[in-house]
């Protein structure tokens, strides 16, 4: 794997940063995922030596030199006639990789079992996209593609530490939510097998692990570590981090940017506040603002996200019940121990008894964060809170999040992709099922159904499956972030067809 470990910003060093800073290749993941037609040491060493002359075409001189990426989506025709679950159970195939083949001058890190890559402009396996990838997986009846990916990602953890954000080389800073478990846990329900659990508890261990890397070595003088941090009572949770405080490769110039029109901030924490953003998967959302209206006071690394934690106590639960079905009750009670202390620690810092949702912790201002978003609903995804709360965030889903479309991200319109007036599927599913696991059937039914029926119309009309819809005004389609609405789309038709798989 070593081979793999530089990114594609080291290789190819100015050319990375002219190319970027050209304005030539608007998308600036293109130029990170381009693969050299020669070795890189001889196309950067040809570059330095041209670059200056009075002929030179930076263009020509690319397009000599390196190929560019083919979205798997980008030739498939639609056909509307077939119904969506016909649709996505075609697409499959065509989203499907098969085993890579080692591509030692790419950004590409290869994986050994066939998987799943998200559609349009996102040609690799990405971590949190593949848990509501698999849901779809198994109403289709693709039980060993969900294995492959779980071993796909089980080798990243044994050979890289962790999982990435996905498999490329610009990754290796960072991950996204950890869902692992959750995969493991869903394998082990299509195989209806158990002692699955066990079989994948050294790298469930391991994940764990990376998350809580350092959190031995807190103290009140040093409340925080990487993705660690102590609270005053002593208690600990988790944050977003990532090892690089430089510019993202795949949107280098947009990062330059953002930094140049932040001259008051100090240009390494900026950038490690917005790949902590994209580790979170919510990139980018008011939920990490200081002001909902500017994307250079980002500081997510202030703030303990809901999500995450709840995501880190299943981690824990997971870990010790594979402890308990292989009869080992010492590390059972130790991991059961930690879930619990956690849990207790999100309903202390984490809940609102003024707005009776769950929030995000603000480090800085010792309080939750005053930022509704379906994060919130976490908690009852997992089933870790009181009755009483889960029927107060019914009642604030019901009376603010809802939409005709389904629920909205953020009720903050902000041109952040992962705030309002976006809807996503993730957060559809999450919170359809946290409110089912108390009771509340009815309005999952109807935010169901929205979302199904908007998922529809939005395919009879245009032919696709979108990453995100528009879910307040049902005539747009959906908008904001870094790039255009991309098209596949791997969570979309993986959880479309599990809802249309209970009608």
């Amino acid at each position: 794997m070593k081979s793999f470990l530089q990114t594609p910003d080291e290789v190819y060093q100015e050319l990375f940063v002219d190319m970027h800073a050209s304005g030539i290749w608007p998308d600036g993941k293109v130029i990170a995922d381009a693969l050299p037609k020669v070795a890189p040491a001889i196309i950067l060493q040809t570059y330095q030596a041209q670059k200056n002359t009075k002929a030179f075409d930076l263009q020509a001189f690319v397009s000599k030199n390196f190929d560019f990426p083919v979205s798997a989506t980008q030739q498939f025709q639609s056909d509307t006639q077939r119904p969506p679950a016909a649709h996505i159970e075609a697409l499959w195939d065509v989203l499907t990789r098969a085993a890579d083949h080692a591509q030692p001058s790419g950004s590409l890190i290869p994986l050994p079992h066939p998987y799943i890559v998200p559609g349009g402009r996102f040609n690799e396996i990405y971590y949190w996209d593949s848990y509501f990838t698999m849901l779809g997986l198994q109403v289709s009846g693709r039980i060993e593609l969900i294995e492959n990916m779980v071993n796909n990602f089980s080798y990243l953890i044994d050979n890289v530490g962790f999982i990435p954000n996905g498999n490329r080389t610009y990754f290796l800073g960072r991950s996204q939510p950890p869902f692992y478990a959750l995969m493991v846990a869903l394998l082990a329900e299509a195989r209806q097998e158990e002692q699955i659990l066990v079989r994948y508890l050294p790298q469930l261990k391991h994940e764990y692990a990376f998350w809580m890397d350092g959190a031995q070595h807190l103290s009140p003088a040093t409340p925080t570590w990487q993705r660690v941090v102590r609270l005053p009572d002593g208690a600990i949770l988790n944050r977003y981090w990532d090892r690089y405080h430089t510019p993202r490769a795949e949107m280098y110039a947009t990062d330059v940017e953002c930094a140049q029109h932040t001259p008051t901030r100090d240009s390494a924490q900026l950038y490690l506040d917005l790949r902590a953003a994209c580790e979170s998967g919510w990139d980018f959302s008011s939920r990490w603002l200081y002001d909902d209206q500017d994307l250079g006071t980002i500081r997510t690394t202030t703030i303990i996200p809901i999500d995450l934690n709840v995501l880190l106590y299943n981690l824990e639960m997971t870990i010790a019940k594979a402890y308990h079905i292989q009869g080992d009750m010492q590390p059972f009670t130790t991991y059961h121990n930690f879930a619990e202390a956690r849990k207790k620690t999100i309903l202390q810092y984490c809940w609102n008894e003024a707005t009776g949702f769950f929030h995000d912790y603000d480090l800085e201002r010792h309080a939750p964060t005053d930022v509704l978003s379906l994060a919130g609903v976490f908690p009852l995804f997992a089933g870790i809170t009181l009755p009483s709360q889960a029927a107060r965030v019914a009642t604030v889903l019901a009376s603010t999040f809802l939409r005709p479309g389904g629920v909205v991200t953020t009720l903050r319109h902000t041109g952040q992709q992962w705030d309002a007036p976006n809807g996503w599927a993730p957060l559809q599913w999450i919170t359809i099922q946290g409110l089912r696991q108390y009771g509340f059937q009815e309005l999952a039914e109807v935010i169901k159904n929205r979302w199904v029926a908007l998922n529809e119309k939005v395919y009879y009309a245009t032919g696709k499956m979108l990453e995100k819809y528009n879910i307040e005004d049902l005539d747009l389609l959906s908008g904001g972030g870094e790039y255009p609405v991309q098209d596949g789309f791997g969570w979309t038709n993986g959880v479309l067809l599990r809802l249309l798989s209970e009608q």
